[in-house]
């Protein structure tokens, strides 16, 4: 009789410094994130510390960019390969500086997440990325923001939000500040709660075959 897997894989794709990777990791080992488990990172940059992190915690890594597959078109069917050769079932984007394709999200519906530094609707889309954000947000004059945890589709932070949590704006704060505080009371709280959330449910999926 086939065993099913008792946990979901998890693929974590990073850029830089990895501080949302980590976040996912000390969830896993505090068994907050517990339907799932991070079997492979994937980094589109060489020098991204986000692969000592992923070292230090015995995670298997890989680094596939661009440039080295090719084009855009070479480095998803790459990236499609390495996922499917490790039986990932869901892939959450950390950090991730690189848009996918209509054509790969398409091939992993519902099985991609990313979280934004802001409320989705508000400073999202093409552009708007890292201090962007929250640059964004300070000149707009807006009292609170926030990040986002939501599917990935063809639409840039277009896809079903899935968790938000807000973050006051105070008065002195500078782009660096505010990007901080995001990062410490939203991203790294309600990344890890989303994945286990989606990991729950690809398990119960699994098992009733619906």
């Amino acid at each position: 009789m086939l065993t099913l897997p008792t946990k979901a894989r998890i693929a974590v794709l990073v850029s830089g410094g990895g501080t949302n990777l980590q976040a996912l990791l000390d969830a896993q080992s505090s068994g907050a994130l517990h339907s799932g488990e991070i079997v492979l990172v994937v980094s589109n940059n060489s020098r991204a510390y986000a692969l000592k992190r992923a070292e230090a915690a015995g995670v298997p890594s890989a680094v596939l960019t661009r440039k080295g597959c090719g084009g855009q078109a070479e480095f998803e069917s790459a990236l499609h390969e390495l996922l499917t050769e490790n039986a990932v079932d869901l892939i959450v984007l950390a950090g991730f500086m690189s848009i996918l394709s209509g054509e790969f999200t398409a091939k992993w519906d519902k099985r991609i997440i990313n979280v934004h530094p802001s409320l989705i609707p508000s400073f999202c889309g093409q552009g708007f990325y890292g201090l962007r954000v929250h640059e964004a947000a300070l000149n707009y004059g807006v009292k609170v923001t926030g990040a986002t945890v939501h599917f990935v589709n063809e639409v840039p932070d277009g896809g079903r939000i899935l968790l938000q949590k807000a973050v006051e704006i105070r008065p002195d704060d500078t782009p660096e500040t505010l990007q901080k505080r995001v990062m410490e009371r939203a991203e790294w709280i309600i990344l890890p709660q989303a994945a286990e959330m989606v990991c729950a449910n690809i398990l119960k999926k699994r098992e009733t075959g619906k």
